[in-house]
């Protein structure tokens, strides 16, 4: 079976720190050889950066949350890639968030520190790992205007037309098991071709089961859902996405 890739989890996540060796033995189990653990500020960034010198199938992507409005943080998280630039796969989770930010002066600081972390990627010539709740079309309409190429929307919420308009601007668009319940997800299935679909799990959020704990191994979930929308077994979906996570992430996935 060709091997998975979770491209976007939270494994330095409190609610996995328990048995967080389990969580990984189950991942390997489901044929996940990857995981991609995203960090959303300094604090987790290094945590992110411990965690993966620790297990080899963890690779960091260090990001800034846009609920965060420091710009001296984003000034130390952008040192930290800087300095370890040759390990990180990816800058994420950075973007917008227009279910946090509401007032002007929020929403103007929230696009001015995601409009940085998007130079510093194309910069540094890394991906992004985009978070865009409530503000799908905003940051796709910014990521095209600052020329930005490499780019998952991860758990994208918006209308299935704007993930067309995401999949035709080369973007991929990353798949969580929520799909199982989730019409919206599943319209932005049907919606963007195989070759931009990519899966994560988000975890420990957006599981199969509402409400309960969300793990890497539910990554089969998104892989099945995806392969009934698509009327297409579930080993070329396996095959595209893995295809597709070594094109936006490169050698680190191999």
């Amino acid at each position: 079976m060709q091997p998975l890739v979770d491209v976007h989890c939270h494994l330095t996540s409190p609610e996995l720190a328990a048995d967080l060796e389990e969580v990984l033995h189950r991942a390997s189990q489901a044929g996940i050889t990857r995981l991609i653990s995203v960090g959303e500020d300094f604090e987790d960034n290094q945590r992110v950066l411990e965690l993966a010198a620790r297990h080899p199938q963890v690779l960091p992507a260090l990001g800034h949350y846009p609920a965060h409005l420091d710009e001296a943080m984003a000034d130390r998280t952008e040192a930290l890639l800087r300095q370890h630039r040759s390990r990180v796969v990816a800058i994420g989770e950075v973007g917008l968030d227009h279910w946090l930010a509401k007032e002007p002066e929020a929403l103007e600081r929230q696009q001015a520190i995601f409009t940085r972390f998007v130079r510093l990627a194309m910069e540094l010539e890394l991906p992004l790992s985009v978070h865009s709740r409530s503000a799908g079309h905003h940051a796709i309409t910014l990521l095209t205007a600052l020329g930005a190429t490499r780019v998952c929307l991860h758990a994208f919420d918006g209308k299935a037309r704007y993930a067309r308009e995401a999949a035709e601007a080369g973007f991929y668009l990353s798949v969580p098991p929520s799909v199982v319940r989730s019409p919206q997800k599943q319209r932005l299935v049907k919606a963007v071709p195989l070759s931009r679909l990519l899966l994560e799990t988000d975890s420990p959020v957006l599981g199969p089961d509402q409400g309960k704990r969300n793990e890497p191994a539910n990554l089969l979930h998104s892989v099945r859902m995806i392969a009934e929308i698509k009327g297409i077994d579930s080993a070329e979906v396996r095959r595209a996405c893995a295809e597709n996570a070594s094109a936006l992430f490169g050698p680190a996935l191999t």
